[in-house]
């Protein structure tokens, strides 16, 4: 396939995996892009030491390119911005706050930059800024989210910029990414369908939530202190809601949350942030990597009629506003 996408990353298919905090290391990323699509090392809250280690072993795994993501709210974000350099990583994707103190560094460096965003004015913002791409998520992802569906900002977003639009949020299967191309996205990013792939090493308790959750699981923590996530239903999050509706203070709320990913990841999927976007429930199968972006790319096909790089050629040609 050639859209702007895949000629931009340098990749077979327009497929990003999602950075799933503590989740996506070196073999699920270098999986991810082994199979043509691009894997994400997820680096938030990760040290130096563990991101070498993980670049290291998604480059055992494939040549291909593959990217890291900056949590830019992480104490460490300068120097894991640093370390995208050093490493030679070709991405680099970012959240929670902006990229412009290191914008130039990474440009010198040859990096591409693609800002996940969640409205479109920071998505015409990151442009200005320099950016290749941004990934516009809308709230049906799972974990940090914002307001605004999938269906209403892509088209929101694509309208907005002039560089190419990826789609994230409630993406699972060949139906999701047709629908992200025909609201004008040119590339798709996929987390909750990745969670129970064979490359993935997350708890097997965290894998089999997923694969049993229905479409009214999911709910939303986190909005007391600004910081929306959306996860899977468990004691947690119901304790979570609750004080929440208590009016607790932020400092008692972030103390609660404080070391709950880390739980679920052990796989206390009962007492820890178990996070997933709503489309967990239509995730039924685990599969590998390779067979998820082969599959998705080929009911997407079949369903449209026509090939994927029609449908973003049509997309790259479009009027902005």
């Amino acid at each position: 396939m050639r859209t702007r996408i895949t000629e931009l990353l340098g990749i077979q298919y327009p497929v990003v995996q999602g950075a799933m905090a503590r989740i996506a290391d070196g073999n699920l990323a270098g999986a991810v892009s082994a199979a043509g699509g691009l894997g994400i090392i997820a680096c938030g809250g990760a040290s130096p030491e563990w991101i070498r280690e993980q670049v290291a072993r998604a480059r055992e795994l494939t040549g291909n390119p593959i990217g890291i993501n900056v949590m830019l709210m992480d104490p460490r974000a300068a120097e894991v911005a640093e370390l995208v350099c050093e490493l030679g990583v070709e991405v680099v994707t970012t959240g929670a706050g902006s990229p412009a103190n290191y914008m130039g560094m990474w440009k010198e460096a040859g990096v591409k930059v693609v800002p996940v965003v969640a409205s479109s004015a920071l998505a015409a913002r990151m442009e200005r800024l320099g950016a290749d791409a941004v990934v516009a998520e809308g709230t049906e992802a799972g974990g940090h989210i914002g307001e605004l569906t999938t269906m209403a900002l892509i088209p929101a977003v694509t309208a907005a910029v002039s560089i190419p639009v990826i789609g994230a949020g409630g993406i699972v299967d060949g139906r999701g990414m047709l629908a992200a191309f025909a609201l004008g996205a040119e590339g798709v990013q996929c987390g909750t369908r990745f969670l129970t792939v064979e490359e993935c090493g997350v708890h097997e308790a965290w894998k089999e939530k997923v694969l049993k959750a229905k479409d009214s699981d999911t709910i939303v923590t986190g909005r007391g202190t600004g910081h929306p996530v959306r996860g899977l239903k468990n004691k947690f999050a119901r304790e979570c809601r609750k004080m929440e509706m208590a009016a607790q203070s932020g400092e008692e709320l972030e103390g609660m949350y404080a070391g709950s990913l880390a739980r679920a990841v052990a796989g206390d999927v009962e007492n820890g942030s178990v996070m997933a976007g709503q489309v967990a429930a239509l995730v039924t199968e685990r599969g590998c990597a390779a067979d998820v972006i082969a599959e998705m790319v080929r009911e997407a096909e079949a369903l449209a009629g026509r090939s994927l790089d029609e449908v973003a050629a049509m997309n790259a040609g479009r009027e902005r506003a």
